[in-house]
This record gives C-alpha cells, structure tokens and sequence, in this order.
C-alpha cells in the first residue's frame, strides 16, 4: 500500500507540472506496477475475478500479475474511446460541420448575443454524440471565423466553447472518454464484489441523460448571463492578425542594394543560416511574391524581402548584408497575403498528442518540414515573438504562420496541429454526410436498445465509416488522439493496485472520518468537490481512475447508495472549469483566446460551484442515495 500511495503522489506531481507529457507518466505508472515484485505478488494473491483481469482462465486460478498490469490495454474503456477517435472523424471528413457553421454564421452576423448562443447551442449536443474533445477540435475553426466576421473578440466565444462541451458531454455515455472510463471501472466493481457492490453497473447510453439535460441547461444560462459578463476580452475585435499579435514593430521590408556581399549567395546560406533572430516571410521579385521554400533560391540586386525581426536586429542586419529599409510600407496581413488567393496567415494551435509537444521549431525543423514560416507565439496572454525558434512547445501554443495554400492545407490534414480558422477543403465527402450521420446514430441505438456493448456497437460503427468511404484507411490512425489511449491504458492499473492493496478503503476511511456528523447528501457533495479540485490539476481520466474506487468504499462505509457516488464523481471529473490544464479542451483554446491562467479560475469557479449543487442534489433526486 506504501508503494501505491508513492507512485499516485509521483503520478500526481507529474500530471500537475507537466514535465513529461502526461501519456508518458501513465505508461510510468504501469511500469513502475510491473516491475516491483512484491506489489506484482501481492496483487496475484489478491483472488480477483477472470472477468475482472480479462485472463481466460477459472477463478481460483493463479492469476498472472503482467496480465494485471497490461489489463489497460485490452479494457472495453480504451478500446470504445478508440473506437470513438475513428467515428468522429469519419463525421469530421463529410465537412457537415464546416456546411453548418456557414449557415450559422449567416443567421448570427456581428450580434455577440447570437454568436455566443449559437456557440453554446451548437457545441452542446453535439459533445453527446461524438466524443466532445474531438467536437471542440472541429468547432474551433468555426468559431474563430464567426467572431472575426462578426468583428466580435474570439476570447468570448473560445471559453463558452470548452465549457459547454464539457457539460454537453455528460448527455450520453459516449459523450467524454471520462464516463466511459467511469463505466467500465463500475462494472469491474461490480462484478468483483458484487455482495459489496450490487447497486453498481456499467452505465447504459442514456444513463444520466435527464441530470446531463440539466446541467446543459443550467450552464448555458450561466454562459449567456453572468458568464458572458465574467469573460474578459483579451482579444481585440479585428480583421487583421497582425494587429492582434502586435507584430507592427517586428514586420518589415528590406531592399538588396546593388553593392550588397550577399548578391549571388542563397537565401539559406545568406539569411536563414545566421545566427541572427530573423525569418524571411517572403520574397518580392519583378512583382511576383514567392512564399516557402526559399531557401534554395539566389539572391539578386533589387529583390524585396519580407522578414520578421526586432528593431536591434534589423539595425545589424542593414549593416552587414547591405540591406535597406523600403520606406512607407505597413507589412500587415493585406499586404502578406496580396499574392495569394487563398488564405496564407493563419493561427495554428498545437494539438494534444503533437510530436511538437516538448520539441522547438528548430528541432523540429518547422520551416523546412511544412514550407511556411512562423511570425509569432501566443502562450495564453504571453506574446513570443523573438527567439521563437529556441522556444519549447507545449500543447495549446497558438503559432502565427504564413504559407502557401498547400503549406496550410497539409497542416490542416496534420493531427499535429488545430488550424484556427477555416481553411477551404475540396476534398470534404459531402455526399456521405447522411451516411456517417446514420452510423453514429446507429451505433448510440445498437447500445442503448440492444445487449450488444458499447466497445461491440462503436467498433462496428468505426469499421462501417471505412467500409462506407467516409473515411479512407489511411486517416484511421491519424484520427486517434494515441495520448489519450496510453494514457488510458497506464492508469486503469493504478486503480487495480490502488483497489488491490487496501490504499482506496483507507481513503475512504479517512474521507467518512473527516465527516462523521454529516448527513450522506453532504458527503456526495463533498466527494464531488474533492474530485472536481482534483481534476482541475491533473488529467480527468487519472482522477476518475483514483476517485471511483475511494468513492464506492465511502458509500459502503456510509451504508449509502454506491451508484450515486459513482456518478458524482463521474460528474466532477468531466466538468474541470477552474484551469487551462484540466481538461483538453481547455488548453485548445487557451492560445487562440489569448487567456490568462486566472481567466479560468475567474470564469469556472462560479460555474464549478453551481454545478457542484446541481449535480449532488441532482443524483439525490434521480437515485436517491439509500442501496
């Protein structure tokens, strides 16, 4: 039991800070549970059930302890969230959200009220039906262009849009990774200890729709209302990209004169290859505007570059390259983009699961492996927009990239990134609209009005969009956010050897000591409490991961219904408000809305509170909290 409570307070600390990516520390996790013999023994002695483990083999027998450990991966949980990846891209291919968001915008126009109820109106119901991380992902674009057509800040727009996927997400059971997760960890309990545990089971799809409905009700009022009054304004309203990442001092125009000692060299050996803090944007020849690769190309008298540098730098680099300043010209979006008919300045954000997380641009040798170039960083309200290039990327990083047409789609088309603004699509299988939407409806009614499990119904449904052209077998695996899998996969263990070694009774032991007077409603609302402040600083899937087993202890002690508990955490730790780092979609939108860390504390602390009301009395009137 000692061992376990180290290797939560490690996977804590870690999951806090960061300082490995979180699908990294899980996969730790589990190693760390495989490797020491005596908790690999002690767990093998433990008596648990063949269904439990999913090892064929007779209760009774011995059970093999990497069996225990490896279990994550072949848990019903991993493989429906899987599963799900796939079916929201196949949904994502037919661009039916792209076709929804251009009728949106032509009903909303420049009313912030209508933009901002469309938003939340939109991403609701949508995060019950597909998974809602993936849902963020595909609305972002279209709220990013919503508010800059309708000349309204994007920062209030981006907050609602995390928020309300997270409680549109509580609709159904395949609404968030979490609940699944939640259900499956149930259903083990259940089935281990089913004298203890006989009010638990794995969660049917529309389980808690009616407590789900509520909070998508209660919590779109609060975004329309005091939400909306409570979310700053970090963006300005603007048609320009420049202007919004304040790049007037960092974007300029040089000239080659005739006498120039880097006529004849190339632009990589002459410019790029320094170790001066500039990037060629572009570069003007005879009236052509040529975009990346540049590098390659000699360098001729009287050809104007683009380039993006401080004041400092610039003044080194007119004196040595013999370079000068093309006067009166304001380098702004207009005048990067006046060679392209296509949009070439667009934000992109880092996406989770990105191999950039971690990485720089010049490690990853952004320039050359995308053929665009990288004016400026946004890191929430931070602006980098010197030494970007030596900068380590993390997740939510909002990068100002300018590029060919061809450059932006292959970010587009590269899970790696979220392109912020919607980029022109051909290649969107419109015709198949009716028929992924028919799968994913097929899929939530094989589950809810048949026997046949959700991992079996999902699998089939991810099989059917390949199988039915909506999505190429090639795209499968870049549908997959493979973080989430392994991290999945690393902490479903850790929940077993927590559960195991006595570590979860005893933590229950203490919450009920710490409330020996109160009633059974005041320590749901508690349990929610801890769970959801517990979520808010390391990932929703570790916490549940943590909290369900401590939970249904807490019930049993309190002679209440464990089902109830279950579900409060199962609440708590889908709906993580009160920090950028507490759910995903959180961190999506923490570059693109230009907020601060307290943004969140600011808007969801309030929100996290109603709803910690809400859900409690809430599961208490739905399913009372006697067995």
């Amino acid at each position: 039991m000692a061992f376990v409570f180290a290797v939560v307070a490690g996977a804590l600390v870690l999951f806090a800070t960061e300082r490995v990516p979180v699908d990294v520390t899980a996969i730790g996790v589990m190693v760390a549970l495989l490797v020491v013999e005596p908790l690999t023994a002690l767990l093998a002695d433990a008596g648990l059930l063949t269904e439990r483990l999913y090892v064929l083999h007779e209760p009774g027998d011995a059970v093999d302890p990497v069996a225990v450990g490896l279990s994550g991966f072949a848990s019903p949980a991993t493989i429906t969230v899987l599963a799900m990846f796939v079916l929201s891209a196949g949904v994502q291919r037919t661009g039916v959200i792209q076709i929804l968001g251009a009728k949106v915008a032509a009903l909303t126009g420049d009313s912030e009220t209508r933009q901002l109820g469309a938003t939340v109106g939109i991403v609701g119901p949508i995060s019950g039906f597909i998974n809602n991380t993936a849902a963020v992902a595909i609305l972002l674009p279209m709220v990013t262009d919503l508010a800059h057509k309708g000349r309204t800040s994007p920062s209030k727009l981006l907050m609602p849009l995390s928020f309300a996927s997270m409680f549109g997400g509580m609709l159904t059971l395949i609404g968030t990774s979490t609940n699944i997760l939640a259900s499956d960890l149930a259903g083990r309990l259940a089935i281990e200890d089913p004298a203890r545990y006989g009010d638990l089971h794995v969660f049917s799809m529309f389980e808690f729709t009616q407590l789900g409905v509520i909070l998508l009700v209660v919590g779109s009022l609060y975004l329309m209302t005091v939400g909306r009054w409570l979310t700053p304004e970090r963006i300005e309203p603007r048609g320009d990209l420049t202007q919004e990442f304040e790049m007037a001092d960092y974007l300029t125009e040089v000239v080659v004169r005739e006498d120039s000692p880097i006529v004849g060299q190339t632009v990589h050996d002459a410019l790029e290859a320094t170790d001066l803090d500039i990037d060629i944007v572009q570069l003007i020849r005879d009236r052509r505007t040529f975009l990346e690769p540049l590098g390659a190309k000699s360098i001729r008298a009287g050809d104007v570059f683009a380039i993006r540098t401080d004041r400092d730098t610039l003044v080194e680099l007119l004196d040595a390259e013999g370079l000068d300043v093309v006067p009166d010209v304001v380098v702004d979006e207009a005048e990067l983009e006046e060679a392209e008919e296509r949009q070439n300045l667009v934000e992109v954000v880092i996406a989770p699961g990105s191999e950039l997380v971690g990485a720089s641009l010049r490690s990853t040798n952004f320039r050359q492996r995308y053929d665009a170039s990288v004016l400026a960083l946004r890191r929430g309200g931070e602006l980098i927009r010197q030494r970007m290039d030596r900068t380590t990327l993390r997740v939510g990083d909002t990068l100002l990239v300018q590029g060919a047409g061809d450059s932006i789609d292959r970010l587009n088309n590269n899970p790696n990134f979220i392109v912020a603004r919607e980029v022109e699509r051909p290649d969107f299988r419109e015709s198949k609209v009716p028929v992924a939407v028919g799968i994913v409806a097929a899929v939530v009614a094989v589950a809810a009005l048949t026997p046949v499990p959700i991992v079996v119904s999902a699998l089939a449904g991810a099989l059917g969009m390949v199988l039915s052209g909506c999505l190429r077998s090639s795209e499968i695996y870049d549908a997959v956010q493979w973080d989430v899998i392994f991290l999945l996969a690393g902490v479903i263990p850790l929940g077993l050897a927590l559960e195991a070694t006595g570590g979860a009774a005893l933590l229950a032991d203490l919450l009920v000591l710490a409330a020996p007077s109160f009633p059974p409603l005041v320590v749901l609302g508690l349990m929610y409490v801890v769970t959801a402040v517990l979520t808010n600083i390391i990932s929703n899937n570790a916490s549940v991961v943590l909290m369900i087993p401590v939970a249904a202890e807490a019930a049993v002690q309190l002679g209440a219904n464990a089902f109830a508990f279950v579900l409060a955490v199962t609440f708590a730790a889908s709906t993580a408000f009160m920090t950028p780092v507490g759910y995903q979609t959180n961190l999506f939108v923490y570059g693109p809305g230009g907020y601060r860390f307290t943004d969140y504390l600011r808007v969801g602390a309030p929100l996290q509170a109603i709803f910690a009301v809400v859900t409690t009395l809430g599961i208490a009137y739905f399913w009372g909290l006697t067995p």
